[in-house]
């Protein structure tokens, strides 16, 4: 039975949105679509070798929200837009900056829907009657009766699975929050997007980071200091090999990420990777693939999700970027915030300001930050 209550729709202008949108007007709920506009995409234009139109397959773009102003109209719903511009450059732009200056590779997706789709979404929602929201996120969100708590569940789509992005969900929100697309496979969503006459049901999803032109973080980071009047820190240091030898000079840390093997600035008759980034003495340290494998990570700022908390040793699938199979690990709690993770397998480019999120079987056990 629908309710009476308004469910709104985070709309991005995407077909898994518009989609979801679709599906619960069709199954008698009354929708609300809501579509937050983020970031200027004209914004930095023409600086520092920064395209001066944006390019088609960002997320976010003006062209996204007339997509889901149509949508909306088509399916005869009421569309509001959402100005949050100032609260993401603060929360999500400054510190996607200030962790690349800082030596280490953020997330800002992760950021994003922590800051901004999972809490100020909902915000906004109750302002307007709505006491639940939806996304197209491929995820599942059930509730446990015996835990009494709401669990976070890989989607039948692997392939499409958003869970490592949403591990900082808080139980407050993930009772509001509806993943319609979760037992759904991607063919089937564009599928119902075909059936419910969306004009956008073809549209290719988006691939870039949505205030990133091009993906060249390197250019958007100077320029971006430039627009606000700051100068880009000096972080010029040494590359050196993991036993001290120098192999010659970088200008910034900024422009590394670990595991990078391109525009590295030396050459070797074999190949180089980063293996670590120190930003206390701004070295930059080289070395073969192999010497990337680690078997163990720190991870703070957790969150936790089907547990109320860690009290001992756990064994877990420890998931360490987007792209990576989860991968065995004990975790065990390690001070007031922290967990320390013991791989059964040396991992390749643990990295520094990315997510380690764990897994036990297809739930979300929780997540944390990379240190």
């Amino acid at each position: 039975m629908s309710s009476p209550v308004p469910i709104a729709v985070a709309m991005s202008g995407g077909v898994d949105s518009s989609t979801v949108a679709a599906l619960l007007r069709r199954e008698g709920e009354r929708v609300v679509g809501l579509t937050l506009q983020l970031w200027d995409q004209t914004r930095l234009a023409g600086r520092h070798g920064i395209p001066e139109q944006p390019k088609a397959g960002r997320c976010c773009s003006l062209d996204d929200v007339y997509d889901a102003r149509r949508v909306a109209e088509h399916l005869g719903i009421p569309y509001y837009v959402v100005n949050q511009q100032e609260r993401f450059e603060r929360d999500v732009v400054r510190p996607f900056v200030s962790e690349y200056l800082a030596g280490r590779t953020p997330i800002p997706c992760s950021l994003c829907n922590d800051h901004l789709k999972f809490d100020q979404l909902l915000l906004t929602a109750r302002s307007i009657g709505a006491e639940r929201i939806a996304t197209g996120h491929y995820a599942i969100n059930e509730f446990d009766p015996a835990r009494g708590r709401w669990i976070l569940k890989r989607p039948v789509d692997r392939a499409k699975d958003q869970t490592y992005f949403l591990f900082g969900l808080k139980q407050e929100q993930l009772a509001r929050t509806l993943f319609p697309l979760g037992r759904m496979t991607k063919p089937e969503v564009r599928e119902l997007a075909r059936v419910a006459g969306l004009a956008l049901a073809e549209k290719p999803d988006s691939q870039e980071i949505c205030f990133i032109p091009g993906g060249d973080y390197k250019s958007f980071i100077t320029a971006y200091l430039e627009e606000q009047g700051e100068t880009l820190p000096d972080s010029a240091g040494e590359l050196v090999t993991a036993g001290g030898e120098k192999m010659g000079r970088h200008e910034g840390i900024h422009g590394f990420t670990i595991g990078q093997r391109k525009g590295l600035g030396v050459t070797s008759p074999n190949p180089l990777y980063v293996l670590q980034i120190d930003p206390a003495t701004n070295r930059v340290t080289l070395g073969a693939d192999a010497e990337l494998a680690t078997r163990n990570l720190r991870a703070g700022r957790l969150n936790w999700i089907s547990i109320s908390e860690l009290t001992g040793p756990m064994r877990v699938q420890v998931k360490i970027r987007h792209r990576h199979e989860p991968a065995w690990a004990t975790i065990e709690p390690e001070g007031d915030d922290a967990v320390m993770a013991t791989f059964e397998e040396p991992q390749r480019a643990v990295t520094p300001g990315q997510s380690a999120v764990f897994y036990d079987g297809d739930e979300v056990v929780g997540g944390g930050w990379i240190v």
